[in-house]
């Protein structure tokens, strides 16, 4: 198995996670996360979260627990945000040479 430098990082295209701001869809998908959340559907200590992670700008789906704050589950993981985010800094870094 071959690995390739860090050098060729630079000749990788843009990664670019998928940015959806249209307010009706906004107001669909929290429409639609109330009535998940009101059904019950994970019980009563656990509600269904959608956010945008600000590092990347990717959706996050979240199942915390409300009393707390505490994550249950998250899709995408943290390690995957942060390691996206690690990403395109690295190959800003590398096109600004």
């Amino acid at each position: 198995m071959q690995i390739d430098p860090l050098s060729s990082l630079s000749a990788a295209p843009a990664i670019e996670p998928v940015r959806n701001e249209d307010p009706a869809v906004t107001r669909q998908l929290a429409t639609a996360v109330r009535a998940i959340n009101e059904s019950g559907l994970y019980g009563q200590d656990r509600q269904l979260q959608f956010s945008r992670d600000p590092g990347t700008k990717m959706m996050v789906i979240k199942i915390v627990q409300p009393n707390t704050g505490e994550v249950i589950d998250q899709i995408p993981p943290e390690t995957v945000l942060r390691a996206f985010e690690s990403l395109e800094q690295l190959q800003t870094k590398e096109s600004q040479k």
